[in-house]
Formats: C-alpha cells, structure tokens, sequence
C-alpha cells in the first residue's frame, strides 16, 4: 500500500491526515504549538514534530504500518517567513501572514515593481521578507524560507526549494518560472531566493534519523507543498475544470479552476498554478463577520425560518464591518452599505445575507469576464454553508448549484497533494 501524509500548519494549530492512493482518509492527528508559533520557527518545528508522532501513533491504531507512508508534503500559512543559515536554523524571528504596516519596505518596493502587483503594499509577503533581511547580521542569511518550506527543509535536510504557491505573494512568476530582475537592484540578494518547483513535486527523501524516528520508510519522498488555503481547496473539490469553492467564514474567499491564467491586482485577483490548471481567487471583507456583529447563531436560525428565500430582497446592501474591500472591488475605503435598516429584523438579515450572494455572484462574474470558466457545481465551507436558506438564496443569485463540501480539512488536500 502506498500512503501520503499531509501536514497543515494552521494559525492556531497544527494537523495532520494520512491517505491512501484514491484519498480516502485512513487517519488524522492534531497537536498544539508548545509556544509562541507567530514569532520562532523553532515552535513550528516542534509542533510539527509533535503532530508527527501523534499521527503515528494514530496510523498504527487504525491497523496501518507507518512504513508504507511514501510520501509527505506540508502545506503552511501564506505569506509567512522565516530567514535561515546554511545550517537551517533561524536567524531572525518569523513575521506571519497577518503582520503589516511595513510602510519603508512598501515604499521600496513601489520604487521598482510594477504597478499593480501582488508584491506592494506594507502587508505584502515581500515587505516582510525585506524588513527580516535588514534585521539579520550580513553574511549569516542563507535562505529565505516560507512556513511549509523551512518544515519540509527540516524534514529533508534539504533548504532552498519552496512551491509556486507559497512564492506567489513574495514575487515569483510561476508563469515564466522566474523571479523579478528588479530584486537586484532593490537590493535583495537573489542568492537568498528558494529555487521553485510545481506544488506537489518530490525533491528530496526524509532525513534517515527521522524515519527511523517515526518508522517511516527510508525512501519516502518530502514534496513540495502549498499554501494552508490552497490544501484546502484541494479538501473539498475536484481537480476539474470550472470546480469552484466558497469558504463562508469570518470573510468571503472564492476560488475557481481555469485552464487560464487571470491576474487582475485592480481588484483584487491572482492565479495560482495547481498541476495543469490556474486556481483563480480572491477574498472579500465581507462574510458571516457582518452577520455575526448583528445576530447570534439562535437568531440567525430563528430569522432564517422567516425568510423565503426564492424571493429577491428589495435592499441593495454591500455589507461591511468597516470601510475597504479587497475584492471584487479592490479600494481601501470603500463604504459599507446597510442603509435603511427595515423594523423587521427577518428582513433585515435577508437583505443582508442576499447583499453576500450578490458579492459572491460579482467575484465569479469578475473572473467569467477576465475569460474564467463559469462554475459547475459551488462547493461551500464554512460556517455559512450550514445555512440552507442562505445556501437556496446563493444559488438564485449566483445560478449555479451549490454543494456543502464534504471536508476543508487543509492536512487532507496537502496529503492528496503529494499524490498528483
């Protein structure tokens, strides 16, 4: 038997799935980070040593033998970075995906990219690259590493290599599989650039110490992962053309399969390559945050029930918690609207669950109009997709089926990863 294990590096937590060959789920662990994970790479480290032995152990009381696991991939969270020695050990904290306001880096930055591009602004992954590079002593940086390729590096032994996903928002073309020429003379040692491989390649086999460790095979194989969004892309849907997933969480992320590349920075929108395919995404501001600032969880089923949901809502809301919108509409101050607010609080949260859908609808629509598919079939994850009226209100906006999906679960995509 042939078995892939994949281990996700979430904000909170790390997980991890074994599967076999078809991606059927044969067992799954968890573990919790032993300190501080947004600021030392070590604490990923052994957090994910933890959750290793766990799954094992779990594997093993499922009736399977670790020694068939063959393949391992990680997937992490975007943008966060880490700067090593030759030696893979950190020399300067990490900084996460959520920390920004580095407005002297984005300041550089502008001075030489394009405009737009994924790398500007002082929240971007490359700000943060620039601003750990000017902490760190001259002469003791290596690599510039990602979260999922410092924990297959240490799985390895083996630095340097990251995946076209988790490289993206740092500056990598997976198109002409180049990183920009204005790095140089921003001056950014190219030196310090991973080389970058398809997500899902095999580059180098597990440390013997650690298979010995943890009863793997000698020769299983540490391939290339992605991002912890991506995985769990992978969790839910087909690789198939015009395959879409909605996460309906604390926001609203949409991605798509295309079998064409559609980079829209304007307004928010940027391709990532998956195999033979682009998966097309975005994320909007607004979502079940908006919901959840109004109603508790008993109020929005109690209201749900009063809503029928095969008639449109006459209120034109585009709901928000704050000014700014990302996409589809990519402007810093955009308004919230959520103006009149009627009596009848029914009415109220029906207008503004259609006000989502419709934002919803104008994000698959952006991508239709760019040249994307249009989708098949809408697989939901999320809160927000256990909410049939919410579910039956989408599908009228949108026109398109709508599908709760089976499992999000990121350590399952990135373990199905490493199987294509």
């Amino acid at each position: 038997m042939t078995l892939s294990l994949g281990l996700d590096l979430g904000t909170s937590g790390l997980r991890s799935a074994v599967v076999d060959a078809s991606g059927a789920v044969l067992a799954q662990a968890r573990a919790a980070y032993p300190g501080d994970a947004s600021s030392d790479a070590e604490v990923w480290w052994a957090g994910a040593l933890d959750c290793l032995r766990s799954q094992i152990e779990c594997l093993r009381t499922a009736g399977y033998d670790p020694s068939e696991i063959t393949r391992i991939a990680v997937d992490g969270t975007s943008g966060s970075v880490v700067l090593t020695d030759a030696n893979l050990r950190p020399v300067t904290r990490t900084l996460m995906y959520n920390d920004g306001g580095f407005s002297d880096e984005a300041a550089l930055i502008a001075k030489f990219a394009p405009d737009p591009h994924i790398t500007r602004g002082p929240a971007s992954a490359l700000s943060r690259v620039l601003r750990l590079r000017s902490e760190a002593a001259n002469g003791v940086v290596k690599h510039l590493m990602h979260q999922a390729d410092f924990i297959a590096a240490r799985l390895s032994g083996v630095g340097g290599v990251s995946d076209q996903n988790n490289s993206l928002k740092t500056g990598f073309d997976p198109e002409s599989g180049t990183w920009p020429d204005w790095f140089a003379p921003m001056g950014l040692n190219r030196s310090l650039l991973p080389k970058v491989l398809p997500a899902g390649t095999a580059f180098a086999e597990v440390r013997t110490d650690l298979a010995d460790q943890l009863g793997l095979s000698p020769h299983a194989t540490v391939h290339t992962g992605t991002t912890d969004s991506i995985a769990a892309f992978l969790a839910a849907s087909p690789l198939e053309r015009g395959a879409a997933v909605t996460s309906l969480g604390t926001t609203l992320a949409i991605k798509i399969l295309s079998e064409e590349r559609f980079d829209a920075p304007e307004i928010g929108l940027y391709s990532h390559k998956i195999g033979d395919f682009w998966l097309v995404g975005g994320a909007s501001n607004t979502g079940g945050g908006v919901l959840a600032h109004f109603f508790s969880p008993g109020q929005m089923k109690s209201l749900s029930a009063r809503i029928d949901p095969s008639v449109p809502s006459e209120l034109d809301y585009y709901p928000l918690l704050n000014p700014g919108e990302r996409f589809p509409i990519n402007d810093p101050n955009y308004p919230p609207r959520m103006e009149p607010r009627p009596s009848d609080d029914a009415a109220f949260f029906g207008g503004l669950l259609e006000g989502i859908a419709r934002i919803e609808a104008q994000c698959y629509a952006a991508i239709q109009a760019g040249g994307g598919p249009v989708p098949k079939t809408i697989f939901t994850a999320g809160g927000g997709a256990q909410n049939p009226v919410f579910t039956a209100i989408r599908s009228r906006v949108i026109g398109a089926p709508i599908e709760s999906a089976a499992t999000t679960e990121a350590a399952i995509g990135v373990a199905k990863l490493a199987n294509l």
